[in-house]
């Protein structure tokens, strides 16, 4: 059976993490200009002021998504490149950068993938209080109607928010990532409700200028399951339960409001002291239909029963495969993490990240082999085509990522493209992966 004859195949990127050019033509600072200017917040002090100078030499790196058989290409949008102040004035430049982005994708049929927010907060907004300011979603859909205006013709495509759970988590409760805090829980649900809110009137503001669109919300996930098939539907409950001790990170939080219009009733007695107030209208808008889910999958949880038959985390033998991150290298996460989002939400899936950090480096021939993500690629494919061939409505995988990067609080020192970027030159380099997967896309995958 393998995938679907139309299975989108394609590779992702984010703005900040390769656009760079953070103080050209009119942009304005994000909150990763900030903090990855601050001393010590990012590894080595790197920044993305030039990053990989996407923003020009856009042309040449299209060409090479061409030159790999790209089918599809999944970018996001820099909200304070497109207004700066994060609302009023747009910035003709910024618009004009992504229409000439989009007339090359175009020009070598790439189809358009785009997400609306992946980080990057404009920090004039930040100093209003950002996403604990209740009137930011009102701020987010005027953005997001200046990209349907602007692009609706050209993109069919559309991601809200890139992993919620990750830019809350490790910005504004762990302090890992931009901006930086630790706040406390009743701050971090009340940032949840405002996001979900934002994401919903997004949604509506989308259905009404591109009626053809297609749009869903992305969401990280460390893929708890039990290793047992007669444990799956153990292993569901608690790969989506959600209580106040793990709402931010947890899958439910997010995608149940989305799809049933609820939040989980155990976060809501877990929390009733702290919860923020919403009405029936909030949840209306939250749960403003999607079209599909998107999944960014690197690793997972696998868990055993103990003697008593009640699952708990597995011990993985000592020097078990790790990414060069130290993240656990496990295919079956990506298999079961497919087969549970379907049977929770019956909603078609796209893998929208997935990839291997690797030490890369260029050989004495002058090319970068990468044997090892290929194995993972390959693995995990397979994983994900089982799933597909159990009845997973999986619709298309994104690479993570097309190229070497920005990798946020890691900056340069972690790479997981599928090309290598000498950031001093700004060479770039297939690898070897990217070759092994022209070959997965030219055969639908049939040669794994």
């Amino acid at each position: 059976m393998g995938f679907r004859k139309d299975f989108v195949w394609g590779a992702a990127t984010a703005a900040f993490q390769i656009e760079g050019a953070a103080f050209e033509d009119g942009k304005g600072r994000s909150v990763w200009d900030e903090f990855s200017h601050r001393e010590g917040a990012v590894f080595q002090n790197h920044n993305g002021d030039i990053a990989c100078d996407h923003y020009h030499r856009y042309k040449d790196d299209v060409k090479m998504m061409a030159e790999m058989g790209l089918k599809a290409y999944r970018f996001s949008f820099s909200w304070p490149r497109i207004i700066p102040d994060g609302t009023g004035k747009v910035n003709e430049k910024g618009i004009e950068f992504y229409e000439n982005l989009l007339d090359e994708l175009e020009k070598y049929g790439i189809e358009s993938y785009a997400t609306l927010y992946h980080w990057d907060l404009p920090y004039a907004l930040h100093c209003k209080g950002g996403w604990l300011n209740d009137e930011i979603s009102d701020w987010y859909a005027a953005y997001v109607k200046v990209i349907a205006e602007k692009f609706g013709g050209r993109i069919k495509h559309f991601i809200t928010f890139n992993e919620p759970q990750v830019f809350l988590g490790c910005g504004y409760m762990q302090g890992v990532h931009a901006p930086g805090h630790k706040l406390p829980e009743e701050e971090l649900l009340h940032m949840g409700h405002n996001i979900l809110k934002s994401h919903g009137k997004a949604v509506r503001v989308i259905r009404e200028l591109v009626p053809d669109a297609k749009i869903g919300l992305v969401g990280a996930s460390t893929t708890r399951y039990a290793v047992s098939p007669e444990y799956a539907k153990e292993g569901a409950e608690i790969y989506f339960s959600c209580n106040r001790d793990h709402f931010v990170f947890s899958e439910s939080f997010w995608f149940d409001p989305v799809v049933f219009g609820k939040y989980p009733e155990t976060l809501l007695s877990d929390c009733r002291d702290i919860f923020p107030a919403y009405t029936k209208e909030d949840m209306e808008i939250i749960s403003s239909p999607i079209d599909f889910i998107g999944l960014n999958i690197y690793t997972g949880r696998p868990m055993e029963p103990d003697a008593d038959g009640k699952l708990q985390d597995m011990k993985l033998a000592e020097g078990h495969p790790r990414n060069s991150m130290g993240w656990m290298i496990l295919p079956d996460a990506i298999y079961w993490a497919t087969r549970m989002y379907t049977e929770r939400y019956h909603l078609p899936i796209y893998i929208t990240e997935n990839g291997m950090a690797a030490h890369d480096v260029i050989s004495l021939d002058g090319k970068v082999h990468d044997p090892n993500r290929i194995d993972f690629l390959n693995r995990y494919l397979l994983a994900l085509r089982r799933s597909a061939e159990e009845g997973s409505d999986i619709r298309g995988y994104f690479h993570w990522s097309f190229m070497d990067n920005f990798e946020w609080a890691e900056g340069y020192n972690e790479r997981f493209g599928l090309v290598y970027v000498d950031y001093e030159s700004q060479r770039r380099i297939l690898k070897d992966s990217a070759y092994w997967y022209t070959d997965v896309i030219r055969s639908n995958g049939e040669n794994l």
